[in-house]
């Protein structure tokens, strides 16, 4: 049974939550010094913990002197403060210290009761995902929990160490090239380069020469011998992703590099060697590529001495939060944002989302919703979901308060990306200052202050 340490000097409630949470072994502290004694002792994942504590019931001191200690000793702890109704100045203080959320009192069991549960869940997640970055494990990049995906790490684990071609098997945006750095990180190449290269990007014509190098004078443009991408990944690891976009007359010399470790570059001669391990990603069917002859065979056979499947995000159970909390965490700081979490619409959208664009899809969503959101807590609207049962009301929406809405939204993520300047701002929209000071006004952008 887990452990909750409720922080309250109130009788009357701490009888009321022993009726309340049956499912939890509770402990009770009164005061600051009882709490931080009991922290130590039951390290508990989760706290409530009242502002109003003695000696001072009547402020929040003495509460946010607790929470500040328990965050200074166990950082992890999802701490949920209990304030009063009209306390809302210091339940936002709480968050800036690092409390996990707060509840306003009177309290009502059941609204608390899924507070906790969900903050139990939370912690659970968090530590699982810590567990797999423990030490210096270059897989600790990889964040999840799932069984797929720690399937897929002991895997790329056990083969980082074996000088042997790989190819990672994913669809796009299922993480192949953090996989491919990490198998490199984890390989006695690791203070070597790690060179990648995506064969779907570059035109055909372009990809031997980018592969290979060439030598001055073997076609119109080449002023000066240049090397490829396989001569500076000597040494290291050559990362060759979407591979199965490779065009057919290349893969024979793809084969015999990877058979002989020797190329030539265009327009020469000689041979060069190369010591260079290789690593492929695709999110094709290579080997019904190869019934279809748009692949070679061979060179399936030869890529794939080890294949390792990355599971699609929808295959992942439970970690979608856990990226997203992740990805909370980057956006605030790269875009200078405070936004504590994931309201429940929210983490209920994502649960239900299909991901079609996986990891990938789900950052550029966190990022737009950093950036656009104005409150605490990210919303399924600041995400772009929307909830099916409300698609009534949005066939009621004429196509003026559709555009309006929009526009509201593309200024403030414009405002946010200019770093609050409003020259800038204007910039970035393709519009004047003076238009933008009347769309500002015309859309009652009250948060949006012209410098």
């Amino acid at each position: 049974m887990e452990k909750l340490l409720i922080v309250e000097d109130d009788l009357g409630i701490q009888k009321q939550l022993k009726w309340g949470l049956e499912g939890y072994e509770l402990v009770f502290a009164e005061d600051r010094q009882t709490a931080i004694s009991l922290l130590r002792r039951h390290e508990p994942k989760v706290v409530t913990l009242d502002l109003g504590l003695p000696p001072d019931p009547a402020n929040a001191s003495e509460g946010l002197a607790t929470l500040s200690e328990i965050m200074t000793l166990a950082p992890n702890t999802k701490v949920i403060c209990v304030t009063g109704n009209s306390d809302k100045a210091n339940a936002l203080k709480a968050i800036e210290l690092g409390a996990y959320d707060f509840y306003q009192k009177p309290v009502e069991m059941d609204t608390l009761a899924i507070i906790i549960g969900r903050a139990f869940h939370v912690a659970d997640l968090e530590a699982e995902n810590r567990n797999l970055q423990l030490g210096e494990n270059p897989f600790g990049t990889i964040i999840g929990s799932s069984p797929a995906i720690q399937k897929a790490c002991k895997l790329s684990e056990r083969i980082a160490k074996a000088d042997i071609t790989t190819l990672l098997l994913g669809e796009s945006g299922t993480g192949k090239e953090v996989f491919a750095r990490a198998i490199h990180d984890a390989s006695p190449r690791a203070r070597g380069p790690f060179v990648a290269i995506n064969c779907a990007s570059i035109p055909d014509n372009l990809l031997e020469s980018e592969l290979f190098g060439y030598e001055k004078g073997a076609f119109t443009g080449a002023a000066k011998q240049t090397k490829g991408k396989v001569e500076f990944a000597n040494g290291g690891t050559l990362f060759l992703d979407e591979i199965g976009d490779m065009p057919l007359n290349l893969q024979a010399k793809m084969l015999r590099f990877l058979q002989e470790r020797v190329i030539e570059r265009v327009g020469g001669r000689s041979e060069i060697s190369v010591d260079v391990r290789v690593i492929c990603a695709t999110h094709r069917n290579l080997p019904d590529m190869a019934k279809q002859e748009k692949f070679r065979e061979d060179l399936y056979y030869r890529v794939g001495e080890v294949t390792i499947e990355l599971p699609a995000l929808r295959e992942r159970s439970g970690d979608v939060v856990v990226l997203a909390k992740h990805f909370l965490n980057v956006f605030n700081k790269e875009f200078g944002q405070n936004v504590r979490g994931f309201s429940e619409d929210a983490i209920k959208a994502m649960l239900n989302h299909e991901w079609t664009g996986n990891i990938r899809e789900l950052q550029n969503k966190l990022k737009s919703a950093v950036i656009i959101s104005d409150a605490s807590l990210i919303t399924a609207d600041d995400l772009g979901f929307y909830d099916e049962a409300d698609e009534d009301d949005i066939t009621e929406l004429n196509l003026k308060a559709v555009r309006e809405q929009a526009e509201g939204k593309a200024i403030r993520m414009a405002f946010a990306q200019a770093k609050h300047n409003i020259s800038r701002t204007a910039e970035l929209l393709g519009v004047t200052r003076p238009t933008l000071y009347s769309l500002i006004e015309k859309y009652n952008l009250k948060d949006i202050k012209p410098d």
